[in-house]
């Protein structure tokens, strides 16, 4: 892991960007240590989510938590992914057309990004819990939702998560889904436009955990309540402390 940047802002958390091979990162650690870790996802384009992901990394600095989050494959100035743009073209497509959109498109989009992007976050919490100052348990917050299923079901490491269900869900991320025990508390926004809602309660309903909460609000995608943050800040206190 090499560290390019760093600045530090005046509630005293330290942002400092790296790179991991070729992949790019932003590790945000609190002035307390040692912290738990908090794995940061979105759907891809790291310096346009900036401004979310640093808002949410403060957030949980403020709780004592270090965030990380990494660029997904094919997203900001990595290597295009000609296949899954094809694919992404094919999903607007159908959307401008007012057609459902096939299963055969959603894998096309999305299992590609799940297998090249949960190796690499496994990659990159070795490197982040041998950090000074960064400690176990781990936790999950965010999106693309089947990523953060897969990586959850694989790696024993996440303790627990907070997950985004704003993007189309595979079949097999479903059955996957049967795998989790963590604990888990899920967003929805009701009128995600774009979205399937019955997918993301199917998705729900198939997750084996025994505890799991699901926090349905009324609104479109980027709609989601601020009070949410303080939601998920209390989750992950009961279940990473």
């Amino acid at each position: 892991m090499h560290f390019t940047s760093e600045q530090r802002f005046e509630d005293g958390v330290l942002e400092r960007r790296f790179t991991l091979g070729d992949i790019p990162g932003i590790l945000w650690t609190p002035a307390s240590a040692p912290a738990p870790l908090i794995l940061v996802g979105h759907p891809g384009g790291l310096d346009r989510m900036y401004p979310r992901l640093v808002g949410r990394a403060r957030h949980a600095a403020a709780g004592g938590y270090a965030s990380a989050t990494i660029e997904l494959p094919g997203g900001g100035d990595r290597p295009r992914l000609p296949a899954v743009e094809q694919a992404r073209a094919d999903l607007h497509r159908a959307l401008a057309a007012g057609e459902q959109v096939s299963d055969d498109v959603v894998d096309r989009l999305v299992l590609p990004l799940v297998d090249r992007a949960v190796p690499e976050w496994r990659t990159t919490l070795d490197a982040l819990l041998a950090l000074p100052g960064i400690s176990g348990p781990v936790g999950f917050s965010g999106g693309v939702v089947a990523i953060a299923v897969r990586l959850a079901a694989v790696d024993p490491r996440i303790a627990a998560a907070v997950l985004f269900a704003g993007s189309f869900v595979p079949r097999a991320t479903v059955e996957e889904a049967r795998r989790i025990t963590i604990p888990l508390q899920v967003l929805l926004q009701w009128d995600d436009e774009g979205n399937d809602r019955q997918m993301a309660l199917d998705l729900f309903d198939a997750f084996g955990s025994a505890e799991k909460t699901l926090h349905a609000n009324m609104g479109g995608h980027t709609g989601v309540p601020q009070f949410e943050g303080d939601a998920a800040a209390c989750f992950f206190t009961r279940h990473l402390r």
